[in-house]
């Protein structure tokens, strides 16, 4: 058995084995445990009673959090001519379409997220290959294929974000950095819950919100109460 370094002694006994902590106390706790010299991520892990083999029980959607990700987003816009000044005013980082869709077929994919239009999609399908592995393929769904790209670019960098759950029943996403305030962190794990809850599958029998899990990269997850998500 490794031997716990001294951070991890000092963390140690802060988290209470098998407590289920309140969203404000472990969105301060999270802060107190990570002890990483760089800004760490601040994520949620949340088991839902569902079977994602079914097509009727997938739960999948985008939100926007109040708070931001704290995460440097870098957008790529494919789009028509007439809407590249909307999309670089909007903060894409790169705007344009035949000369970046060769960059792609090339390899590059040096970005976070990929906007485009309707009718620029017959020409992206070839590049799923290279964009669906990295989860960089446009989706309606997510927002990221919309007539109004500037919109959509705003969006994304405020702090908008895509999830769906994965085939053991979680969804597993980023809600921010541990430099946010506890207030920051919770409002964000909020939002994000009330889309989940939104989201509930009709087919979907039993408890919905198995068990919810906050953490920071590299630390211990905490244990929260569902019910004191749904707290004001």
């Amino acid at each position: 058995m490794s031997k716990l370094t001294k951070n991890q002694k000092a963390v140690e006994g802060k988290i209470e084995a098998g407590k289920a902590y309140t969203l404000k106390d472990a969105a301060a706790l999270v802060k107190e445990i990570t002890t990483t010299k760089f800004d760490a991520s601040v994520d949620i892990d949340v088991r839902l009673g569902v079977d994602p083999r079914k097509a009727n029980q997938m739960v999948r959607g985008v939100v926007s959090l109040p708070n931001g990700t704290g995460k440097v987003v870098r957008v790529l816009c494919l789009c028509t001519p007439d809407q590249e000044e909307a999309a670089k005013a909007a903060g894409a980082d790169y705007v344009g379409l035949d000369e970046y869709i060769e960059k792609i077929k090339g390899g590059w994919t040096d970005i976070d997220v990929i906007i485009t239009m309707p009718a620029i999609m017959g020409k992206i399908g070839a590049l799923g290959r290279v964009l669906g592995p990295r989860g960089l393929m446009p989706n309606p769904k997510s927002g990221t294929v919309t007539m109004d790209v500037a919109k959509a670019v705003r969006e994304i960098k405020q702090g908008k974000i895509d999830f769906k759950v994965d085939k053991t029943g979680i969804v597993h996403t980023s809600i921010g950095k541990v430099s946010f305030t506890a207030d920051q962190i919770a409002g964000n794990a909020k939002e994000f819950m009330a889309t989940i809850q939104k989201l509930k599958p009709t087919a979907a029998k039993g408890t919905y919100i198995k068990s919810i899990y906050l953490s920071s990269t590299m630390s211990k997850g905490i244990k929260i109460d569902p019910k004191s998500v749904e707290e004001n």
